[in-house]
């Protein structure tokens, strides 16, 4: 039971860093009051370009992937990739990113911490949903269709590679808070006004000095 305490304070407390706002403040902006406000990676793709949102994609998949691995090598070594104890790592550390202390509760989306967790726990799953949410990219090009839909193809791609284990609850609860976390999302696509790639939401601010 320590173990899996453990787990989870490690693993909020690894996901809770805000790296979107965290560079974003850096180069002198509150995300969080252009664009979508939105602290994620496709907000500061849209307001500070593709450098700078790829910088904060790959930080927050660290976060994800670095929780479930240090639960692996300290407190489950030798329980294998699908670890309880790992899963409840990865799963705290969406959940600190989703819901950062250190911006009042209120943080991105997760998927890019769920996919870091997905790498490190299970990469079969993580190539499917990554396959989905590349077609749907290239195809309707709006980030956070493409999301969905990849979160929904998780608990698919868990079933057919790893069964019907702990992993797959963890699968269906990150599809479910990826589906909740883009509610409105959704509610934009329906009524045709979600942002696609190309179109930016509002002219984005000088960058001058920022490079």
């Amino acid at each position: 039971m320590m173990n899996y305490l453990l787990a989870t304070l490690l693993g909020f407390m690894l996901g809770s860093p805000p790296c979107g706002f965290l560079v974003a403040k850096v180069l002198g902006m509150d995300i969080r009051q252009h664009g979508s406000g939105n602290i994620g990676a496709t907000n500061v793709f849209r307001q500070l370009g593709w450098k700078w949102g790829v910088l904060v994609l790959l930080l927050d998949g660290f976060k994800g992937w670095l929780a479930c691995e240090l639960a692996l090598c300290f407190l489950a070594p030798g329980e294998g990739m699908v670890s309880p104890i790992a899963l409840t790592a990865g799963l705290a550390a969406v959940m600190g990113h989703n819901y950062t202390p250190w911006l009042g509760f209120r943080g991105g989306k997760g998927i890019a911490t769920s996919a870091g967790v997905l790498l490190a726990l299970t990469p079969f799953a993580f190539m499917i949903a990554l396959g989905t949410f590349v077609v749907s990219l290239t195809l309707f090009r709006m980030v956070s269709l493409g999301s969905v839909l990849a979160a929904l193809a998780l608990p698919i791609a868990v079933v057919w590679h790893d069964g019907m284990g702990a992993m797959l609850w963890v699968s269906i609860i990150l599809c479910l808070l990826a589906w909740w976390k883009h509610l409105p999302n959704l509610k934009r696509i329906l009524g045709g006004t979600e942002p696609k790639i190309g179109r930016r939401q509002s002219p984005p601010p000088s960058t001058k000095g920022m490079s």
